[in-house]
């Protein structure tokens, strides 16, 4: 019976808005209210510094990957190993402790793939970096590691319920990326610094 709880643990953490904590915490406005609105990392930076936002993606990262540890830790079904993961990630994007208003998910799907196949996290650390060092747009490099992911999934990660989730996963990102497409495609989209 615990183990059909774990999704709905993996939910309630993924919950926890890491930018809005990280803001209280360092003293700063609430991100939802500034610059993109976004309860994220990359808006935590935009206005409260890289120790704010390096604290918020580590705790986005880690909100993910923690339900999936605990998850492995007392099973191997593949279903609920799947659901953990895609709730844990659904926690992030509409959290019921946050009016169900969250951030886009990038980080927390990091963290839950690598929780759960650490060289998925290798590949996707990889397509990242790469698309962003030569594009410089952060959205961009999220949207491809996004496409990318269910190959990654099905090459590393063999079995139907982990392909479903992140089929799912991969268009909520592209949904709440869809801005970031717009601008990227009207050629307005903000370039990163690296």
């Amino acid at each position: 019976m615990m183990l059909y709880l774990l999704p709905v643990l993996a939910y309630a953490i993924g919950s926890i808005s890491s930018a809005i904590v990280v803001s209280r915490l360092f003293g700063l406005k609430d991100p939802r209210q500034v610059g993109s609105g976004n309860p994220g990392a990359t808006n935590i930076l935009r206005y409260g510094g890289k120790w704010a936002a390096a604290i918020t993606l580590l705790g986005d990262m880690l909100k993910g990957a923690i339900p999936v540890v605990i998850a492995r830790l007392l099973t191997d079904d593949a279903w609920i190993l799947a659901l953990v993961m895609l709730l844990a990630f659904l926690g992030h994007l509409y959290p019921v402790f946050h009016g169900f208003k969250g951030g886009k998910g990038v980080a927390t799907a990091f963290g839950v793939l690598t929780a759960l196949q650490p060289w998925i996290g290798v590949a996707l650390i990889v397509t990242w970096l790469a698309v962003a060092l030569a594009f410089r747009y952060s959205s961009l490099a999220a949207i491809v590691s996004a496409l990318l992911t269910p190959f990654y999934v099905w090459w590393l990660l063999p079995g139907a319920p982990f392909l479903y989730a992140v089929l799912i996963m991969t268009a909520l990102l592209l949904w709440r990326h869809r801005s970031n497409i717009e601008k990227l495609l009207a050629g307005k989209e903000g370039k990163i610094k690296i």
